[in-house]
C-alpha cells in the first residue's frame, strides 16, 4: 500500500513539473515590452528652472497646493541629492529592472488576459516601506531608495523591515500591488479570512513568480520559512485549541499577519518564530484548496475564505 502511494505521489510529482514546463514554454512566447522612465533622474538631474515643464510632464507627481518652493528645495537638498547618488550608484542600469518586470508581466498576462501592459516609473520617494510599490490601471511606481540592500548606511529601520529593501523584493513587491486590485476583501476580519486573504496573495507569487523561493515570496529569511515548515502542525494546533480562525479580535492581526519581528504565541517559542505564521499558513491552505480543485485563478481570488478553506482539504505537514 505505501509502494503505491509512493509511486502515485511520484507520478502526481512529474505531472506537475510537465504541465510547469508547458506554461513557461508558453509565457516565453508571449510578446511583451515595458518601458521604465527614470523619473528620479529627470526630478534631481533638473534645475529648478525646469521645473514647470517637469510638472507638465508627470502632473500626478505634483499634488495640488504644494508651492513650487517645496520642490525646487527639494532638488537642491544636499541629503536629497546624496540620496539620489546612492541610487544611481545601485541603478545606474535599470535594464535588469526592466527585464524582469517584462518576465513578471508575461506571466500576469497569461493569467490574466485583460490587464494592460503598465508603464513602470522609477522615484526616491519618503521611504515609506509600507509603499514600496504603488500599481494602478497602466501604471507601475517604484520607489528605488527602499532597495538598496538591506545593510546600506541610510537604514535605520529594525531588521525584520529592512531585511526586505533588497533588490531581489521587488518583484515580489510589484505583485503584491497588483493583487489588491484582483483579491476580494470581505467585510469579516476574522482570522481566517486574513489568512486566506494574504495566502491568495502569496500563491499569485508562485504562479507569476516560478523563479522565486518561498523565503522571497514571504519575505523571510531562509531559516524563517524553515521554522514555519517544522512548525506547521504546532502553529495550526494553536490557532484551534484556542478557538482563533473565526475571531475577529483585532490583536490577532498584528500578533500572526502584519509585519513583525515575531509572532506572539505569548510562548517561550516566539522569539524563535517569525512573524506573520498566519499569513504562511494562509498560504499553505490555498495552496492545498488549488492542488485538490480544478479552479480558475481569477475564480479563487474571489472565493470566500470559508468556503475556500472548507474545501482546500488542508491538513499540516507533520
Amino acid at each position: 500500500m505505501k509502494i503505491r502511494l509512493f509511486l502515485l505521489s511520484l507520478c502526481l510529482f512529474f505531472l506537475s513539473c510537465d504541465k510547469k514546463k508547458a506554461v513557461e514554454k508558453v509565457v516565453e512566447e508571449i510578446p511583451m515590452d515595458i518601458k521604465v522612465e527614470r523619473f528620479d533622474q529627470v526630478f534631481f538631474e533638473s534645475k529648478p528652472t525646469d521645473l514647470k515643464k517637469i510638472k507638465k510632464q508627470y502632473p500626478f507627481f505634483f499634488p495640488a497646493g504644494v508651492p513650487d518652493s517645496v520642490w525646487t528645495n527639494k532638488i537642491q537638498n544636499p541629503l536629497w541629492r546624496e540620496l539620489y547618488t546612492e541610487v544611481q550608484k545601485k541603478y545606474s542600469d535599470i535594464e535588469p529592472v526592466r527585464s524582469e518586470l517584462i518576465t513578471l508581466f508575461k506571466h500576469i498576462k497569461h493569467y490574466f488576459p485583460k490587464t494592460k501592459t503598465p508603464k513602470a516609473i522609477t522615484v526616491i520617494a519618503e521611504m515609506d516601506y509600507n509603499n514600496k510599490v504603488i500599481y494602478a490601471d497602466s501604471l507601475v511606481i517604484i520607489s528605488l531608495e527602499l532597495y538598496l540592500g538591506k545593510d546600506h548606511k541610510f537604514y535605520e529601520f529594525p531588521k525584520y523591515i529592512k531585511q526586505n529593501f533588497e533588490q531581489r523584493q521587488m518583484m515580489p513587491d510589484v505583485v503584491a500591488a497588483f493583487s489588491t486590485s484582483k483579491i476580494s476583501v470581505e467585510k469579516e476580519k476574522t482570522l481566517l479570512s486574513q489568512m486566506i486573504y494574504c495566502g491568495k496573495q502569496l500563491y499569485l507569487k508562485d504562479l507569476l513568480l516560478p523563479e522565486y523561493t518561498d523565503a522571497e515570496k514571504m519575505g523571510y529569511i531562509p531559516k524563517e520559512i524553515s521554522w514555519c515548515q517544522e512548525n506547521e502542525a504546532y502553529i495550526w494546533r494553536y490557532f484551534l485549541e484556542n478557538d482563533m480562525l473565526y475571531s475577529d479580535e483585532p490583536k490577532l492581526s498584528s500578533r500572526f499577519i502584519t509585519p513583525a519581528p515575531f509572532s506572539k504565541f505569548y510562548l517561550e517559542i516566539d522569539n524563535e518564530s517569525p512573524g506573520q505564521v498566519g499569513a504562511w499558513i494562509g498560504w499553505q491552505i490555498v495552496r492545498s484548496y488549488a492542488e485538490n480543485n480544478d479552479v480558475a485563478i481569477a475564480d479563487l481570488l474571489k472565493m470566500n475564505a470559508k468556503e475556500l478553506f472548507e474545501k482546500s482539504k488542508y491538513k499540516p505537514k507533520k
